[in-house]
């Protein structure tokens, strides 16, 4: 009697636990007849339990979620091995769907034969949604803030979080933050302009937005961006909130957007780091009813930092990188000298990477005798440094060249500039700052004899192509880079067609990651044979065809067509050590300006003539040359055997000499001398205007 208690007791035990368990479940037999169900597992369907037992599922309910679990039932039967799914279902009566485990176990007799089915489903929505956005938290972490670029950044974000966390999402920003500014501390009140930088919907082209990327857009202040703004702290809103409609009435666009797409809720974050304001982020939900919950708040929040964080990193590097341009855009040439000697066009291209700003740079310098010096060179490091830098070796090589130093002598003194320079910076223990190298060709082209004279300190040779279109790179031999001191720099000269383009580059126009130097030096080579005559156009041509969007290092290209003076505007004579002929010598200078139509310029000419052949038939050696250029400047010249270079100085009263250069100099615009292979040549140049008739054919 006390048994059958018991076993009526433990049925009733049993129905219990069928009821009350966490599983929704239900029982079938071998012919996937339901044989029990519980109320549960009969919500979940949307049915009552009589509805079922008795019948198969695919009877009573249709559809292929249906037909799929009755195939798992019956691969169960067959195999009598569990199977464990995931699945997503909606319960009837809520408009958030759930996440389902489903638990399919065979049934067995004490022989093992599989008499039955049990299937089990748990509820883990909460669990599955704290997995979602940890796994979501950990995927911002690297993948929001790749670069330090301020709209990839809140692209970024809106990829993330769109579809999986909202249908809809926005960065709106400060324009101080996209200029790279310091923005005001604290919370922004007040109907602040942010400009659309970024946003995504689960709907193509974003058709819902009441603003496009790239437009201004003001929030009144009792809209939710504009209250998290001056709160500091996020807002959730939507359907529930009257100040939602109040804001959504206020732009007859964005009602139109709601009333069309609909939006059931939304989140405005904003966007803060450091103590300051960045923006606003909106987060909104179009196609689920179901509101925002505090832990999605608590998620949007979290997500919104860590951009914000990656965003203030890229304004702060934009600024940084901004100041550091304009440092070195000002340290280059404002405005390239008009020359005979060569038709140029240069480029500067900072590095597209987050390494900042190198030390590259071009100059062109106007030099005596109607001759042009080039310069690329490229100052080892990116940043502050390396544009301080490049400007103090630029000012150097101006100097230097302002004296005529030969292209290797050049180098040579530079060479010890940037040592001295290196030992002087004298960095900290582990500071690298204090290193400075660099690398740099220089050239000086003579459009009298049209020969360049070219020398290199670690630098990529120029490429040389000439008339006919063919491009080259000549043998320069390679001296090293500027800074190591003690070792050697060769000249090369050769003589350059009228009409022959000089190509000069730093590394960055032919290194890459991808190939090695001597590809992009091939490539750099096919692109400018049998270039356009026009250096500007060849200069777009070369960076379109080598470069990449974002370089990784900076480019200094300069690209010079030569042209030949012609031999009319030249005039040469061999003068006798001989004092009587200085007045001979005045007369042929006296003559030549009137067959070129210089009257105006005799009486100078005559002095400056006069007293420099004086001074190199009385204080130099012969051989003794006079010689005229007629350029856009007049251009005298007078060369001799002897390397001693006479100086300006102040005559006292009683003196008979020594107020010679002190004349020239007061006559002319400029004056100087310049080493020659076998002694010096002085010069002398003055401003000359239009010729009041036309020159004499000679």
């Amino acid at each position: 009697m006390d048994r059958w208690a018991d076993i009526r007791s433990g049925d009733a035990l049993f129905r219990l636990a069928f009821a009350q368990s966490p599983f929704a479940l239900a029982v079938h037999d071998e012919h996937l007849v339901c044989l029990r169900i519980s109320e549960h597992m009969a919500r979940l369907f949307n049915i009552r339990p009589e509805d079922l037992i008795g019948r198969r599922l695919t009877d009573v309910l249709k559809g292929h979620q249906y037909d799929a679990m009755e195939r798992h039932v019956r691969q169960v039967l067959q195999t009598g091995e569990p199977q464990v799914l995931h699945t997503f279902r909606r319960v009837p009566g809520e408009a958030r769907e759930h996440a389902w485990t489903v638990l399919v176990s065979p049934l067995k007799d004490e022989e093992g034969r599989v008499r039955g089915v049990q299937v089990g489903a748990l509820d883990f929505t909460e669990q599955y949604w704290t997995r979602q956005r940890l796994m979501l938290l950990n995927e911002a972490s690297t993948s929001v803030g790749t670069t330090l670029d301020v709209s990839r950044t809140a692209r970024e974000l809106t990829d993330l979080v769109v579809p999986r966390f909202t249908d809809f999402a926005s960065v709106d920003l400060l324009d101080s933050v996209l200029r790279g500014d310091e923005p005001s501390p604290g919370p922004v009140s007040g109907w602040v302009p942010l400009r659309r930088v970024a946003q995504r919907s689960i709907r193509v082209a974003v058709p819902e937005a009441a603003a496009e990327v790239g437009e201004l857009t003001v929030y009144p202040d009792f809209s939710a961006p504009a209250r998290a703004l001056a709160a500091g702290v996020p807002i959730l809103t939507g359907h529930h909130d009257p100040d939602f409609y109040r804001w959504i009435a206020a732009d007859p666009v964005r009602a139109e957007r709601v009333r069309e797409y609909g939006f059931y809720s939304m989140m405005a974050v904003p966007m803060r780091a450091r103590g300051i304001t960045l923006g606003v982020v909106l987060f909104a939900r179009l196609t689920h009813p179901e509101q925002f919950s505090q832990d999605d708040l608590f998620l949007a929040e979290e997500l919104t930092s860590r951009a914000a964080f990656s965003v203030d990193n890229a304004r702060r590097y934009s600024r940084e990188r901004a100041t550091a341009v304009a440092l070195q855009r000002s340290l280059l040439p404002q405005r390239l000298p008009e020359l005979s000697a060569v038709e140029v066009a240069t480029r500067y291209l900072p590095t597209g990477s987050h390494v900042g700003v190198g030390g590259d740079w071009f100059d062109v310098i106007p030099l005596s005798g109607a001759r042009v010096a080039l310069v690329v060179g490229d100052v080892v490091g990116h940043g502050l440094h390396a544009s301080a830098t490049m400007g103090r070796l630029r000012t150097a090589v101006r100097t230097l060249a302002d004296v005529d130093l030969p292209p290797d002598e050049l180098l040579t003194r530079l060479d010890d500039l940037v040592a001295r320079l290196s030992a002087e910076a004298g960095p900290a223990p582990g500071d690298d700052l204090g290193d400075v190298g660099a690398s740099c060709v220089y050239a000086v082209y003579d459009p009298v004899s049209q020969c360049v004279t070219m020398a290199r300190a670690g630098h990529p040779a120029p490429a040389i192509v000439a008339p006919d279109g063919i491009a080259s790179f000549p043998d320069i031999p390679v001296g090293p880079p500027l800074g190591l001191g003690g070792l050697p720099f060769e000249s090369v000269e050769m003589r350059l067609p009228e009409g022959s383009t000089l190509v000069l580059y730093t590394d960055g126009l032919i290194e890459s990651r991808t190939h090695d130097i001597d590809v992009g030096q091939e490539r750099l080579r096919r692109t400018v044979s049998n270039a356009d005559p026009s250096p500007e156009v060849t200069a777009d041509d070369v960076l379109a065809a080598l470069l990449p969007d974002r370089p990784v290092d900076d480019v200094a290209l300069l690209i010079a067509r030569t042209r030949a003076l012609n031999s009319d505007r030249v005039a040469t004579w061999d003068i006798p050590a001989d004092p009587s002929y200085v007045s001979e010598a005045r007369k042929l200078a006296t003559d030549q300006l009137e067959r070129w139509g210089l009257d105006d310029a005799v009486f100078v000419t005559e002095l400056i003539v006069s007293e420099l052949v004086t001074n190199a038939i009385r204080h130099a050696a012969p051989p003794i040359h006079l010689r005229l250029i007629h350029d856009r400047a007049l251009i005298c010249e007078v060369s001799d055997n002897s390397g001693t270079v006479p100086h300006l100085r102040r005559a006292r009263a009683m003196d008979e000499g020594g107020r010679g250069l002190l004349l020239v100099a007061q006559l002319t615009d400029r004056w100087g001398t310049r080493q020659s292979a076998t002694g010096k040549i002085i010069w002398a140049e003055q401003t000359i205007h239009t010729p009041t008739r036309q020159p004499i054919p000679t």
